[in-house]
């Protein structure tokens, strides 16, 4: 738990860090006995393009879930100036290995690939990350497929805190492929019935729906933007946004917070994702999920 929340009430706290551990461990249990069975490890595919710091730290964790459950893994490092050609002659090696279950090209991608090809060029039955068209358009229709995982992630803490959506008026704020667009769709399902509001930046009197809001998921990727005057008494706040903001009392000289002003939503809600340890450890957990529903053929029989 972060220790900025140490002296607050647990029964607020959303603790994603728990949940985590907990499914994780589930998968791992169940890894366990496919290997003691005698079959192969599921297998997850890695490719990170270039330097960037914040998609070497994010493959690495998922690489070290991949060793803690017990998956095989790989992880293909290339160099920036890579071509499109050659990026996508990998992934399509990786789409007829058998080894390999899932496989997930870390983005962003440098600006001279186009995302959206690479994206397209993996086999839809191993985007364990969700965002093949294919995917996108069968859980827009309400179709089995695979869940991004932040989405995904989300939806599990909701069931596990047993968080009631059924008529709960809500609202996500951000319309991105990766969060708003997919949490969104998925809570207008059957299974979750609930009354879905999109906000984005040019949202006319935003306030209106958030005070109206059950529940409410921020993924805008803009520091405390959620302040209280704008959320109802016992609102349940889901806050997606990782920000580092800097911060001269911290040793690093910054700090990550999320798009929820935590501090002074506390009082007012009812349940709260901190921020680290809410969203961010299901993202890596539901990954693994994804691998290995793709392994046991869950989705694509």
């Amino acid at each position: 738990m972060n220790s900025a929340l140490n002296n607050l009430p647990e029964n607020k706290i959303i603790n994603g860090k728990e949940i985590s551990a907990i499914v994780k461990s589930e998968i791992k249990t169940e890894v366990d006995k496919i290997i003691n069975s005698g079959r192969r490890k599921p297998g997850l595919a890695f490719i990170l393009v270039g330097e960037d710091p914040a998609s070497k730290v994010y493959v690495k964790s998922k690489g070290k879930a991949c060793e803690d459950i017990g998956f095989y893994s790989v992880t293909e490092r290339l160099p920036e100036s890579v071509t499109e050609e050659s990026l996508i002659n990998l992934i399509s090696n990786f789409n007829t290995d058998d080894k390999i279950d899932g496989i997930l090209v870390q983005l962003p991608l440098p600006k001279h690939i186009n995302e959206q090809r690479v994206i397209e060029s993996i086999n839809y039955k191993k985007d364990v990350d969700g965002f093949h068209p294919e995917n996108t358009g069968r859980l827009v229709s309400g179709i089995k497929s695979f869940i991004p995982c932040t989405p995904f992630g989300i939806i599990e803490l909701l069931q596990r805190y047993k968080i009631q959506t059924n008529g709960k008026n809500v609202t996500v704020l951000g319309r991105s492929n990766i969060v708003g667009k997919p949490i969104a769709n998925l809570l207008i399902q059957k299974e979750f019935n609930a009354t879905v509001t999109i906000c984005h930046s040019k949202t006319s009197n935003l306030k209106h729906f958030t005070l109206n809001s059950d529940i409410i998921i921020a993924a805008i990727g803009s520091p405390d933007f959620l302040k209280a005057d704008m959320i109802k008494d016992g609102a349940v706040l889901i806050d997606v946004g990782i920000n580092r903001v800097e911060d001269s009392e911290s040793e690093k000289g910054y700090k990550i917070t999320g798009d929820i002003d935590f501090k002074n939503c506390f009082e007012k809600c009812s349940l709260i994702t901190p921020v680290p340890g809410g969203v961010g450890p299901m993202t890596i957990a539901m990954l693994m999920k994804n691998t290995l529903d793709s392994y046991k053929k869950i989705i694509y029989p």
